[in-house]
């Protein structure tokens, strides 16, 4: 069944996972695409501020994007999304975490100029196994609305 904008309405939309995060992975990703002490050295990481070897925010907003896409988007009517609007790190991802992904419908409107598809706009919120909240996005989707309810 492919979700339409109809199936968003305001509030929790669901939780998705978990998602087990290795050492191994953090440390690959942050080789590639974020090589800063913290997220590659755990002695240099140790004497940061966040006290031991943390996973990049960017590996956290990827790992993020796959659970929303595992869980819903690759489901959904989607046209994409026209940008994020706020991304806030709240505590470090470490290794060994298994992360969960609250998923909230803050708002959904039907578009002015394209009555075909609405704007949802989504809060999604990881978490650890702990309930910990790590990360907090808030994102619009475009989302085709159902064949008849324009």
């Amino acid at each position: 069944m492919t979700l339409t904008f109809e199936d968003f309405p305001p509030g929790r939309f669901g939780t998705f996972g978990p998602r087990h995060v290795t050492r191994d992975e953090i440390l690959a990703f942050a080789a590639e695409f974020d090589p800063q002490p913290m997220h590659l050295d755990e002695q240099a990481a140790a004497k940061s501020m966040l006290a031991g070897l943390s996973g990049s925010g960017w590996h956290l907003c990827s790992l993020m994007m796959r659970m929303m896409a595992d869980g819903f988007i690759t489901r959904a009517a989607s046209l994409g999304s026209p940008g994020v609007d706020e991304v806030r790190w709240l505590a470090p991802l470490r290794p060994g975490d298994d992360l969960t992904l609250d998923v909230d419908v803050l708002e959904a409107r039907t578009s002015k100029s394209r009555p075909g598809l609405g704007i949802v706009k989504f809060k999604c919120t990881a978490r650890n196994a702990a309930g910990q909240a790590l990360c907090e996005m808030t994102s619009p989707i475009l989302v085709k609305r159902r064949e008849g309810a324009v």
